[in-house]
């Protein structure tokens, strides 16, 4: 098993896989991930993420009716453990253009442009679309555990 490189500083950006598989203790992911966490309390980076993300990590808990869930999303989200990149108008321009260029979802696109604008020196996920990407450093979970 190996583990995630994370940068010396900066800003880390977190795919909603990522958070997903922290908060619901994904047993194939949790532990790897906690170094993520710790790096990050730490001051070693902040970690990042668009507000898209809230989107999809509550839809499935709402789905099922486990409001703790939403509850501790919500914890998170107001807490300084990560920071919400707003979707604004550059970030949707930028998406289109990753969109034109590479095949990616809508939601893939929105993801990268929000790094790239917010200038994050890593991308984790576990999304194999994003091996397409070459401008900005992509760590897919999946290729390292």
């Amino acid at each position: 098993m190996g583990s995630l490189k994370l940068p010396k500083s900066g800003l880390v950006y977190v795919d909603a896989q990522i958070l997903i598989y922290t908060v619901e203790m994904f047993p194939q992911y949790f532990e790897a991930l906690m170094s993520l966490w710790q790096a990050s309390k730490s001051g070693q980076f902040q970690v990042v993420t668009s507000e898209l993300t809230v989107l999809e990590v509550v839809t499935g808990p709402i789905k099922t009716g486990r409001q703790f869930l939403i509850d501790i999303y919500e914890e998170l989200f107001a807490s300084n453990e990560i920071r919400l990149i707003p979707i604004d108008m550059q970030v949707l321009m930028d998406a289109a253009k990753l969109r034109a260029k590479i095949p990616l979802h809508t939601p893939d696109a929105i993801h990268t442009a929000t790094a790239l604008v917010s200038s994050c020196e890593t991308f984790i996920t576990n999304d194999l679309a994003f091996r397409a990407l070459t401008s900005i450093n992509v760590q897919i979970l999946k290729d390292i555990i």
